[in-house]
């Protein structure tokens, strides 16, 4: 039997997902979180078998959020679910130590499927994850920001591509203003643009966002 935790911050998704899921009998528990703040207690004091982690919940961000769950249950296997292109977000989840990615687009039966395989201690890889990882260990290109911006970076560039404030982005990210500043000037400065008109041109060129 299996203990799944699924934090989502949309309680249709997750009763949706729970009705599927409970149709196996293997999934013994699944327990429910509606922020990743909720989804860090709930690990903190008690044992999962995997979380199914949506990567837009309200709170400090998927990857700290992920480092926060690595760092309080190394063995705890995560599974993301999420609106972005496996192909912007995959890579970078994986290397922090996500066992899967699955698009929300995606049918129930890949996510059962990707449960299933990373439940045996296996990594889920879509063609498309596969395809992203292939890219980005030939990419030569020394502006790609896979290989030059931090995680926070990329948290930060993709936020401002979607038109929100710093002080927006630093209520999201629970950071001070002047730390997106910060941020917003490296990332300028790695990617050799002028302003946030041309960092928002180019996150929607290269399909960042939705």
């Amino acid at each position: 039997m299996s203990k799944l935790l699924l934090a989502d911050d949309h309680s249709l998704f997750r009763e949706g997902l729970k009705q599927i899921l409970s149709k196996y009998e293997k999934f013994d528990v699944i327990d429910e979180a509606s922020n990743s703040i909720e989804a860090i207690e709930k690990i903190t004091h008690d044992d999962y078998d995997l979380i199914i982690l949506d990567i837009s919940m309200p709170g400090p961000g998927i990857f700290e959020t992920i480092n926060q769950i690595r760092s309080l249950k190394p063995e705890l296997k995560i599974l993301i679910l999420s609106m972005h292109p496996e192909e912007q977000y995959a890579v970078r989840l994986m290397k922090l130590g996500a066992y899967g990615y699955v698009n929300k687009d995606s049918a129930a039966d890949e996510l059962v499927k990707a449960i299933n395989i990373i439940l045996t201690n296996n990594k889920y890889f879509s063609d498309k994850v596969v395809q992203a990882i292939t890219t980005t260990m030939f990419n030569t290109n020394d502006i790609n920001p896979e290989a030059i911006l931090s995680n926070r970076e990329f948290e930060v560039m993709c936020l401002i591509g979607k038109g929100k404030s710093l002080k927006e982005i630093g209520e999201l990210l629970f950071i001070s203003e002047k730390t997106v500043s910060t941020y917003r000037s490296r990332i300028l400065e790695k990617l050799r643009l002028k302003n946030n008109s041309e960092l928002i041109k180019y996150v929607l060129v290269n399909k960042f966002i939705d």
